[in-house]
């Protein structure tokens, strides 16, 4: 296990490395010069270049990245050219927001996949299956936006129950909790459609092995061999999938966001793109980069816990 460990870890370095240059490069191909853009359009010439010489833009880019890499291997995620504070506490302020508010979406599909799935695969072909299938076509089809809306109309405007929108901040739980209820539902319905479907499909696939057959001739109902023995060998695909799931719920809640008024990561890179704060744009999207290798590599590790043949491949 501990070959297997470090052999995705040396795996998972090398693609960091690589997406950085593929981040830097995507972001340097970004139209706009940000020092014109911060100066605005009656700036000198001379001023100009005298702000991107103080920016650093007038270097070379192979050691432009250079210096962005060693400053990263330091720590140092480097400052906004528009805010002038360091990035890196500005995106620890934004990731206090999408970090929980992603968990809590990707638990709450959880939460209702796995018995919406493990119901439809026992009821194959019948009546509670074709609703469970019908359900989640719709969940995936509407748009999220569009049912945060309808959830803010209900739950904010008619009853009251929660906020519509804003982030009050950690030094108020109850609030802040609250406020990232009806975000991330609107986030969890689609997941938990797509989710439920896949587990779904494993579940029926499992169900035509030998394994299988072995335990009912045993005496064992359909229910329980489901529960027991289909269940864990159909967790493969779907771990895969809440892997996914995460990194878009980390890093792709921007509409969610803008909807409920929530100061996450998505809106901070948002943001920094129309201001053309590179720096900015370049180390976020590195973290949310890092964070996606982290989850397939927790991913990768569940993955030998539940089948240990795979850590001998």
């Amino acid at each position: 296990m501990l070959r297997y460990v470090l052999r995705r870890m040396i795996s998972l370095g090398l693609s960091l490395l690589v997406a950085s240059a593929l981040i830097f490069s995507v972001v340097e191909l970004v139209p706009g010069d940000p020092a014109s853009f911060m100066l605005g359009t009656g700036a000198q010439p001379e001023t100009v270049a005298a702000l991107r010489q103080q920016m650093g833009l007038d270097q070379p880019l192979p050691l432009r990245y250079a210096a962005w890499v060693g400053a990263l291997l330091q720590g140092d995620l480097g400052q906004s050219f528009t805010y002038k504070t360091p990035i890196g506490g500005m995106i620890l302020e934004r990731m206090q927001v999408s970090l929980p508010l992603a968990l809590m979406a990707l638990t709450l599909a959880a939460a209702i996949a796995f018995p919406v799935g493990i119901y439809a695969a026992a009821r194959r072909g019948k009546a509670g299956d074709a609703a469970v299938m019908g359900g989640t076509q719709l969940g995936i089809a509407l748009p999220n936006f569009w049912f945060a809306m309808l959830l803010v109309l209900l739950f904010a405007v008619k009853l009251r129950w929660l906020p519509a929108g804003g982030f009050p901040g950690w030094s108020q739980p109850d609030a802040a909790l609250r406020s990232l209820i009806l975000p991330a539902v609107a986030l969890a319905l689609p997941q938990a459609a797509i989710l439920a479907r896949v587990l779904r499909s494993a579940l029926i696939e499992t169900q035509g092995q030998d394994y299988i057959r072995t335990a009912r001739a045993k005496g064992l109902t359909a229910g329980q061999t489901l529960r027991r023995h289909a269940l864990r060998n159909a967790l493969i695909p779907v771990l895969t999938i809440m892997g996914m799931q995460f990194s878009f719920l980390l890093a792709g809640a921007i509409i969610i966001e803008n909807v409920f008024y929530l100061p996450g990561l998505g809106r901070l890179i948002f943001q920094a793109i129309s201001q053309r704060d590179l720096i900015v744009v370049q180390s976020a999207v590195l973290v949310l980069v890092a964070a996606v290798i982290a989850v397939t590599f927790l991913v990768d590790l569940a993955y030998a816990a539940v089948d240990p043949r795979l850590r001998n491949r």
